[in-house]
C-alpha cells in the first residue's frame, strides 16, 4: 500500500519506482563505500608509528626484523579490488592515464565514478519516460564509459600543454646547472625546485627514487611512459645516448632547449594558418541545424513534413550521413602531424 501511494504522488508505477529506486540505493552505497578510504590514512599514520616503534625495538634488538609490505590496492572495497585485478582488462594503460591528469584517482575511485554516471544516467532517462528500460539501460552505459574517459582526456591535455610550455625553461636551468659544476640528478633537482608544477613535480619525482637507489634512466623511461610526450622522450633519449657515448651533456641540452622552442613556434604557426578553416568549417557544419531552425520557428508545419513523412527519415538519414563525411574530411585537412 506504501509503495503504490507513493507511486501515485510521483506519477509512477510501482515496477517504474522499483527500478528507479534500486540504482539510486546502489549509488548511495557505492558512494559512501568510496569515501570511506578516508580512513586509510589514518591507518597509514598508525601503521608509520607502529614501524617508528618497531624500528626502536629493532634498534635495541639487532636480530629482530621489520617487513613492510607495499600496499598495491587499487580500492579500498576488497570485491572491487579483486575484481580489478581479475576481470578489467588493460589495467596498466589506464593507470598511466589517470596519472597523466595530474590527480590521485584510484581504478576503484575511476570505476565507482564511471558507475555513479551510469545509474545517474539511467535514471534520469527512466524519470523523463521517453526511452524504454532497454534503451535507458545502454544509454546509461554508454554514458557512464564515455564522460569519464572524454573528462581524463581533457585533463591530461591540459597538463600536457602546460608541461609542454615550461619544460624548455626547465632544461635551461638544467644546462646552467651543468655548467656550474653540478651533477645532472643535482641540475634536474634544482629544476624541480624552480620550475612550477607540472614540470617541477614530475622532476622530483624521479630525482626522489634515483635517491632511493633506482637508476635515472629507469626513471626517466618512465615517466617518459606516463606523460606520453615527445619532448620528454627527446630528453630522455639524449641523456641516454651521452651516458654510453659521452661528450658535453650542457651543450646536448642546450641545443634540445632550442629545439623544443622551435618545436613549440611550430605548433602555433600551424595553429593560426589552421584557424580561418577551422571557423570556416564550424560555420559551414552549423548552417544546417541553424536553418532548420529557424524553419521550424517561422513556418512549423514545412519543416514537420520531413519529420513526419517516413521518406523524410531517409532524407534526414542521408544528410546527417553526408555532413558526417564532410566533417571528417575536414578535420582531416586542418590536422597536422608535428
Amino acid at each position: 500500500m506504501i509503495l503504490t501511494k507513493l507511486a501515485d504522488m510521483l506519477g509512477l508505477t510501482p515496477d517504474m519506482l522499483i527500478a528507479l529506486s534500486l540504482p539510486v540505493l546502489g549509488a548511495l552505497i557505492l558512494i559512501a563505500a568510496a569515501f570511506t578510504g578516508g580512513k586509510d590514512k589514518e591507518r597509514f599514520k598508525r601503521r608509520v608509528k607502529e614501524v617508528r616503534r618497531e624500528n626502536m625495538a629493532a634498534r635495541a634488538l639487532p636480530d629482530q626484523k621489520i617487513n613492510v609490505k607495499l600496499s598495491t590496492s587499487d580500492s579500498s572495497i576488497p570485491a572491487l579490488d579483486r575484481l580489478i585485478k581479475k576481470a578489467l582488462p588493460r589495467r596498466e594503460e589506464l593507470r598511466q592515464r589517470l596519472a597523466r591528469t595530474g590527480l590521485e584517482i584510484s581504478l576503484g575511485t575511476y570505476l565507482t565514478i564511471c558507475l555513479v554516471v551510469a545509474i545517474v544516467t539511467f535514471t534520469l532517462l527512466m524519470l523523463t519516460g521517453k526511452l524504454p528500460l532497454a534503451a535507458s539501460a545502454i544509454a546509461g552505459f554508454a554514458n557512464g564509459l564515455a564522460l569519464p574517459h572524454l573528462i581524463t582526456g581533457m585533463l591530461a591535455k591540459r597538463r600536457q600543454a602546460k608541461f609542454i610550455q615550461n619544460f624548455p625553461e626547465a632544461i635551461d636551468l638544467m644546462t646552467r646547472g651543468l655548467k656550474s659544476g653540478l651533477p645532472i640528478v643535482e641540475s634536474i633537482k634544482t629544476a624541480g625546485d624552480e620550475v612550477p608544477n607540472p614540470v617541477g613535480s614530475e622532476l622530483r619525482r624521479v630525482t626522489d627514487a634515483v635517491r632511493l637507489g633506482n637508476k635515472l634512466e629507469d626513471e626517466l623511461a618512465e615517466t617518459s611512459n606516463r606523460l606520453a610526450l615527445q619532448e620528454f622522450k627527446f630528453f630522455t633519449i639524449s641523456l641516454a645516448i651521452q651516458n654510453e657515448t659521452g661528450g658535453n651533456l650542457a651543450e646536448t641540452l642546450n641545443n634540445l632547449s632550442d629545439v623544443l622552442r622551435k618545436r613549440r613556434q611550430l605548433k602555433l604557426k600551424i595553429r593560426a594558418l589552421s584557424s580561418e578553416a577551422k571557423t570556416s568549417a564550424y560555420i559551414i557544419g552549423s548552417l544546417p541545424f541553424i536553418m532548420a531552425a529557424i524553419i521550424y520557428m517561422v513556418n512549423p508545419g514545412y519543416i514537420s513534413t520531413l519529420i513526419i513523412d517516413p521518406r523524410g527519415h531517409v532524407m534526414i538519414g542521408m544528410g546527417l550521413f553526408s555532413f558526417f563525411v564532410g566533417a571528417v574530411v575536414m578535420f582531416k585537412m586542418v590536422r597536422f602531424d608535428y
